[in-house]
């Protein structure tokens, strides 16, 4: 499976806002945001003019970057979202929160993304039972995620959730974090949704 292996916080640089690619570190001061790093590049200090295009690919980028997603599977959810019965940007957004590494990080199993794609891929998580080990796959509403049972001593797990305390979880999910499981009591509306995304531009993106 293809994926980013340079610098997270270069991407978060090149977006001029948080990502939240490295866990703890993107709410300290050592985040770059936070010390005020202009973008990467040799023109990242420069002007630069954002015509309507430049805007529209942006956003795409901040929104395939915020899920850990390429192109080609980011396309494929826009084709899917365009095709349903909502508003495209609407379901756009809701298809990225229903996989399962999103879930995952979102109910405080995984300090990021990265790392909630990378537990699921070492098969550490079970959907209603059964052990999936694919971080796209999708969830729906009536849904159980849960550690599995040799997985609830893993280290990493256990700090994680104790991390995951003070964190607000979305009220989509309802999380019993003793028993490490989550219900997905629903897909998520767009307001239950805190992605720094205007999706309306990707739509004009991609409807060119």
């Amino acid at each position: 499976m293809a994926r980013y292996l340079g610098p997270s916080c270069k991407l978060c640089r090149r977006e001029k806002t948080k990502l939240f690619l490295k866990g703890t570190r993107c709410e300290s001061p050592k985040c770059p945001i936070e010390k005020g790093r202009p973008p990467p590049g040799e023109h990242g200090r420069g002007r630069v003019r954002e015509s309507e295009y430049l805007l529209q690919l942006r956003e795409k980028q901040k929104a395939k970057r915020f899920y850990g997603l390429l192109e080609k599977q980011f396309r494929g959810y826009y084709t899917e979202a365009a095709q349903s019965k909502g508003v495209t940007g609407e379901e756009l957004m809701r298809i990225c929160e229903s996989r399962l590494d999103n879930v995952v990080y979102r109910a405080g199993f995984a300090m990021n993304r990265p790392m909630a794609r990378q537990l699921v891929s070492h098969g550490h998580f079970q959907v209603n039972g059964r052990r999936v080990n694919i971080p796209s796959f999708r969830v729906k509403p009536g849904d159980t995620v849960e550690v599995r049972g040799r997985s609830k001593g893993v280290g990493r797990i256990v700090e994680n959730l104790s991390y995951a305390e003070g964190r607000m979880i979305p009220d989509w999910l309802g999380p019993d974090l003793k028993s490490m499981k989550v219900e997905v009591n629903s897909l998520p509306e767009r307001n239950q949704i805190d992605a720094p995304v205007q999706e309306q531009l990707i739509v004009e993106y991609y409807s060119k």
